[in-house]
């Protein structure tokens, strides 16, 4: 069985200029992702695990998310829409990085909406 990939959801990404007094697309996003998970009855997000962080600091790329995992690269990707679609399309990301034991994440087998916005992949921690 694949170890559990994080996925984390930056809570308060915002477009530049977006107001203050409206719930952050961040926050939209992480809600959707949440919520696609707990109506997903296939299991097969079952070792994604999803948490908000208050800032990925990629705030000019919002909205931002990053799968990560022990051994594993891990990536960030920003310019995500807060939507149904892009929640279920970052689930199964993070679904492909559990399977991957580097935890590569091949371009063309990304899911549409993670195809492109990549804003860092950084090589496994070693200790």
């Amino acid at each position: 069985m694949p170890s559990p990939t994080d996925v984390i959801v930056c809570t308060t990404c915002r477009p530049a200029g977006a107001s203050r007094e409206l719930p952050a697309d961040g926050e939209l996003l992480f809600e959707a992702v949440q919520v696609a998970q707990l109506e997903d009855d296939t299991g097969a997000w079952a070792q994604v695990r999803v948490r908000g962080v208050a800032c990925l600091s990629s705030c000019g790329r919002a909205c931002s998310v990053a799968f990560q995992a022990p051994g594993k690269h891990t990536f960030v990707f920003g310019d995500l829409k807060p939507d149904e679609e892009t929640a279920r399309h970052v689930l199964e990301c993070g679904a492909m990085h559990a399977r991957a034991s580097d935890g590569m994440l091949n371009r063309n087998e990304r899911p549409a909406r993670l195809k492109s916005g990549i804003v860092a992949r950084l090589p496994p921690f070693v200790a």
